[in-house]
């Protein structure tokens, strides 16, 4: 169901818990529209100065009151803050305050697509089954559902998006070519979406614009393409030479990696697409790396 709110209208003050690398990239877009945004880290002395408002969340201090001051004061709150075997840890230390909370009206979780088991090669959707019964999978069903009751508790809008990986500026191939820590793993038949870290801002805007209740999506490029085809193509781009490539179980992998490239699943976008009125500006890794190449 669909929350009244003026056609397209932008939030006004946005709170990001866990404001890393994406997060950044985020609250830089919408500061150029006017939003007023702030984020919470475990550590605000380590990170660079940058601009961006940062408040300390740690389960090992006491809250800032400056960040309690924030939290009453955003009407749009997105976490990105990863998930723990009992679900969201930054949602258990504000969940008081959201509660409380006068201005809030929406809620965003970014969540991964680890919620759903290996499809072996099939596709998944916004409609698809969470089904995995994996440990990240698990987890972050349950901080998604966290999320999702204090959103019903409240009343108010709330949008779960379901992440592939993430690349961009200083995170891809290139980069990691350049220094020398790509992996060429290779696992013949397995193939993978991505998004550019653009494109998620790009998508998170559209949904804080759109706002819904119980909403879903499922962003990804257009493309579900091999690792090594990635790779391959990265390396031609930027002029490297390929690292050896290594089959997917060989055992000098470690056990996390191997799992990794255990299961796959092909990623279909296009209700998140209809719903939020969005198209990803990168629709498949070339234009991506070739846009991060031609910004280096």
């Amino acid at each position: 169901m669909s929350i009244p709110s003026p056609q397209g209208a932008l939030p006004r003050h946005v709170l990001i818990l866990g404001m890393g690398w994406s997060g950044r990239v985020l609250a830089r877009r919408l500061q150029a529209r006017g939003v007023q945004v702030a984020g919470t880290v475990r550590d605000p002395a380590a990170v660079t100065d940058d601009g961006l408002q940062r408040y300390r969340l740690s389960t090992d201090a006491a809250l800032p009151a400056q960040l309690l001051h924030a939290v009453a004061a955003a009407d749009t709150v997105l976490c990105s803050v990863p998930p723990d075997a009992d679900g969201d840890p930054a949602l258990r230390l504000l969940q008081a305050a959201l509660r409380a909370s006068p201005a809030l009206r929406w809620i965003g979780y970014l969540s991964s697509t680890s919620v759903y088991a290996d499809r072996e090669g099939g596709w998944i959707d916004a409609d698809s089954a969470a089904d995995s019964v994996e440990p990240t999978g698990v987890q972050r069903r349950l901080a998604e559902a966290q999320w999702q009751a204090l959103a019903q508790e409240r009343g108010i809008a709330s949008a779960v998006l379901r992440l592939p990986g993430l690349y961009g500026p200083g995170r891809n191939a290139l980069v990691q070519l350049a220094q020398g820590r790509a992996r060429h793993v290779v696992r013949p038949g397995l193939v993978f979406n991505r998004l550019h870290v653009d494109d998620l801002a790009s998508v998170v805007i559209a949904a804080m614009q759109r706002p819904r209740t119980n909403a879903v999506y499922l962003p990804a490029d257009d493309e579900p393409a091999p690792p090594q085809d990635v790779l391959a193509f990265a390396a031609q781009l930027g002029g490297f030479a390929l690292p050896p490539a290594v089959a997917w179980d060989d055992p000098a992998l470690s056990p996390a990696l191997r799992r990794f490239y255990a299961g796959h699943k092909r990623i279909d976008s296009r209700a998140t697409r209809d719903a939020l009125g969005w198209t990803p500006a990168f629709p498949s890794y070339r234009e991506g790396l070739r846009g991060l190449f031609a910004g280096r």
